[in-house]
């Protein structure tokens, strides 16, 4: 059976000159927009990560997620993703334990092994040591996650008796999320026995995934299937979607520029079919919910996520989009999936 429909916004925290905003402003600000939202009924909230990015790009999505864990009460808190060859396995899986029980059992986290060449420098890392470093990261994570104490012998890290304490709320540790560009990284999440983040191609993400998962003995569909697909709630397209278009556009040069960088940072497609679709739905209520139906129902994504403040803008401006896609446009996509 599939799991219920989630509904959520995301946030990397980026502030440009466009904002007229100092960061303390902007954090406050969105953090006063995410209480509004969960008590509206929103499902998650999702964090992203990068480094060393003049617009103040999150890095640390955990010091974020406990503040609002204190100030809400039923959004799950989660990565799209953690960088994890910058996240020291042993360190993070403590930290998830601190913060799974300040949030009483509300947290998740979505790994990846990033992509941009600049990060892996700044980090003193070589690029080559990327899809080591995530691997041996899920399983001390794993490890970690399990409880019991443990004792763990790889290339690239190496434990004597730990114990991860305080213990987890949540059995098992918090769900664990993989995210993959490629057809080996879907193959990954598939191993790892993860929920999953598909971005790309579906012939070289998402149906790799689900093969691997049925040829493993396992069903696909009883898993999470996590993506960005952003909505803009609006009765006025001319008026409201140019400040959001302009914004977007800024964050795709970002991105692009990871892209450029080369080496192990490109990410190369491995199909020539269009990717599974990400980018926005702007429109009225009934547009909105027409659109992101049919795209969960033909893709099978179970939690869907909204860039919630573009860069630039402020937290304000986006609050009433925000209150009337949880309001008015979520609980009706939520009843026509299930």
């Amino acid at each position: 059976m599939r799991p219920p429909l989630r509904i959520g916004t995301v946030y990397d925290f980026r502030n440009t000159p466009e904002s007229s905003l100092d960061n303390p402003s902007l954090y406050a600000a969105i953090m006063d927009q995410i209480v509004m939202l969960d008590g509206l009924g929103l499902d998650l909230v999702w964090f992203t990560e990068h480094h060393f990015l003049d617009d103040g790009y999150l890095p640390s999505w955990i010091p974020i997620a406990g503040a609002i864990a204190a100030r809400t009460k039923r959004v799950k808190l989660s990565s799209d993703v953690c960088l994890l060859p910058f996240n020291h396995p042993v360190r993070l899986a403590e930290d998830l334990a601190v913060l799974d029980n300040l949030s009483n059992g509300r947290v998740e986290i979505g790994v990846g092994m990033g992509y941009a060449p600049h990060e892996f420098k700044g980090f003193g890392l070589p690029v080559s040591r990327r899809v080591s470093l995530t691997d041996e990261g899920i399983e001390v994570l794993r490890l970690c996650f399990s409880g019991e104490r443990f004792s763990y012998h790889g290339k690239r890290y190496t434990f004597e008796d730990v114990v991860i304490r305080p213990g987890y709320v949540q059995k098992g540790g918090p769900p664990l999320w993989i995210a993959a560009m490629s057809g080996a990284g879907a193959q990954r999440a598939a191993r790892y026995d993860s929920h999953f983040l598909p971005q790309g191609p579906r012939s070289a993400v998402l149906d790799p995934w689900r093969a691997t998962m049925r040829e493993t003995g396992r069903n696909p569909d009883t898993y999470r299937v996590g993506i960005i697909r952003s909505c803009l709630v609006t009765d006025d397209r001319e008026r409201d979607w140019p400040a959001v278009r302009a914004a977007e556009r800024y964050r795709g040069q970002v991105y692009r520029s990871f892209n450029s960088e080369g080496a192990y940072g490109g990410v190369k497609q491995e199909a020539t079919d269009p990717p599974i679709p990400q980018t926005w739905v702007v429109g009225d209520v009934e547009h909105c919910v027409t659109e992101l139906t049919a795209f969960i129902k033909e893709y099978g994504i179970t939690d869907l996520v909204t860039w919630a403040v573009p860069p630039g803008m402020r937290p304000d401006q986006m609050n009433g989009h925000l209150e009337r896609f949880v309001r008015d446009v979520a609980p009706r996509v939520k009843a026509a999936v299930q």
